[in-house]
């Protein structure tokens, strides 16, 4: 596949870079056929460790309505019962996911070096190890096409957020980003936890609140304050950062939900274990659900994709809604991108 392609489907299957942020999906969309996408766990040869539940928070079991009629792939709204569970009172850190690499020598995908048999005839010198930061146009521009906004940066990665010459020093707070599905699921088993399944992650982000248009409430701006890291302006060429920060913000500088979570809305695009599927709910077990046995994405068929929710500092009503309760979003597995992190949870004893 030539190189040019391959990023351009990187890029726009990344978290936060979906068109669906920019646009509902319409129901035809939405509508699919079952297709068969196998996918094989990575290999993390590492022993499992016993999870340390200190800095987590138990989400106690219980039922609440799942989904979003905003959204065609939230359809139909229904209700879930999950079992208690453990889950990370914020997103994974820096801090967090450096004594992971310490500790077993970890290579995220984004720092792998391409293999030039998987690109045919192009120039071995272009295949260079990076991932997606987001860069601001310099004036108003169409919302159709995020390649106008996202730039695939040689050598960004977990501790180059920004590519060559960035790191994260100054920055063990805030939460690791340019992770894959892969590498959260490595970090995941070092520390004994898991990913968490979607209905988890929702029935945890709602807070025990019932149905909102956020998981803060309905106002957007409560009190006149913000709540959450999103964006406010005019994307993508304006942030006004009128919540403090332009990017990611360190764990921890809004407000907890009512469990003592933090950050379960915007900041950074969080991976849930589930395969994405648009029509999921259609079929969805009412207790303790996984998610689908395969992946499909109308969008882009063939490619392996899962779940991710919260939304990040990029959304807005004006682009990438999908940080609103109960909706969903996408990435392709191997992908990684500046506003995409996690969160582990762990069962409980």
């Amino acid at each position: 596949m030539n190189f040019l392609i391959k990023s351009t489907l990187l890029l726009v299957t990344l978290a936060g870079v979906h068109f669906q942020c920019q646009r509902q999906q319409s129901d035809a969309e939405a509508t699919t056929n079952s297709q068969e996408n196998p996918i094989s766990e990575t290999g993390f040869k590492r022993t499992a460790g016993t999870a340390d539940t200190s800095g987590m928070v138990f989400i106690p079991g219980g039922t609440f309505l799942m989904g979003a009629d905003e959204f065609p792939d939230s359809r139909p709204v229904h209700q879930v019962a999950v079992d208690g569970f453990y889950m990370d009172e914020h997103e994974v850190t820096n801090a967090q996911f450096a004594e992971f690499v310490k500790a077993t020598g970890y290579k995220t995908v984004a720092e792998r070096p391409l293999n030039p048999a998987d690109y045919p005839g192009v120039d071995p010198a272009m295949l260079v190890p990076g991932s997606a930061v987001f860069t601001p146009t310099l004036t108003k521009v169409s919302l159709e096409n995020p390649l106008q906004w996202w730039r695939y940066e040689k050598g960004a990665s977990w501790k180059q957020p920004e590519g060559p010459g960035s790191s994260i020093k100054g920055r063990e707070n805030h939460p690791v980003v340019h992770v894959s599905y892969e590498d959260a699921a490595a970090y995941a088993k070092w520390a004994g936890k898991r990913l968490p399944t979607e209905a988890e992650w929702e029935y945890a982000a709602r807070g025990g609140k019932g149905e909102h248009t956020y998981y803060w409430g309905d106002d957007l701006k409560p009190g006149n304050k913000w709540v959450a890291n999103i964006y406010q302006g005019s994307f993508p060429n304006n942030n006004l950062k009128e919540d403090g920060y332009a990017g990611a913000a360190p764990v921890k500088s809004f407000p907890a939900n009512p469990y003592g979570l933090y950050d379960m809305d915007g900041n950074v695009w969080e991976w849930c274990q589930d395969l994405y599927r648009p029509d999921t709910y259609t079929n969805s077990a009412n207790k303790n659900p996984t998610g689908p046995t395969d992946s499909y994405d109308p969008d882009e068929p063939g490619v392996v994709k899962r779940v991710q929710r919260g939304g990040s500092f990029l959304c807005s009503d004006e682009f990438c809604i999908r940080y609103k309760a109960g909706s969903r979003g996408k990435g392709e597995v191997t992908s990684g991108s500046d506003n995409l992190g996690f969160r582990c949870v762990a069962d409980r004893k």
